[in-house]
């Protein structure tokens, strides 16, 4: 749930972005806070292993300009993948107002993502929050053993769901991904 605070004249939206272990969503962070000017953005807390896996979360405060005389701000988190991290995945996810769930194009990673999404779906439904707008990165798709976009959008049943093809670590996609819910939470309130 968004924080509006009247006397700053602020709202701060929670994006969190979900998806299997080494799927791309610290990369995906990453390259905004890369892209991004200095001016909007705030400093960005990475917590992880040395393979690279996140191990609590990552954070990115952002701030996005004026609305309504209201100071739009997000704070963008990801989960760690890991199965070991379930209680963490579901903890970010609290007060959670949107969601960029990052899929793995490859295809030996294929029953990691329905297991994430299943995860990610049961934690909102914890939450009482099965309204979240949810849009989907279909990562990796640079690499060389993926699977064609038909099958994870079947496995994933995102038929009609707003998807974005994505190669994180070269940008594609990360900041349309990063408009496309900022749209989506927005508009909610």
């Amino acid at each position: 749930m968004s924080l509006i605070d009247f006397s700053k004249s602020e709202i701060t939206f929670k994006v969190v972005y979900y998806g299997p272990a080494m799927s791309g969503k610290t990369t995906n962070l990453s390259w905004i806070f890369r892209t991004i000017p200095e001016k909007v953005k705030g400093q960005f807390t990475s917590i992880a292993t040395e393979t690279e896996r996140t191990l609590f979360f990552d954070f990115l405060p952002v701030e996005l300009g004026t609305v309504k005389g209201f100071k739009i701000r997000l704070s963008l988190y990801t989960v760690p993948g890991q199965e070991l991290y379930k209680l963490t995945r579901k903890s970010v996810l609290k007060s959670v107002d949107g969601i960029v769930f990052v899929a793995d194009s490859n295809r030996d990673r294929r029953e990691d993502n329905v297991n994430n999404l299943a995860d990610m779906f049961k934690n909102l439904e914890d939450y009482e929050s099965p309204d979240t707008p949810i849009i989907y990165q279909l990562n990796k798709r640079d690499m060389p053993a993926i699977m064609p976009v038909r099958e994870i959008v079947d496995d994933l049943q995102l038929k009609g769901k707003a998807i974005y093809l994505g190669m994180a670590s070269s940008g594609v996609s990360v900041m349309e991904c990063l408009k496309g819910i900022t749209r989506e939470v927005v508009s909610k309130i």
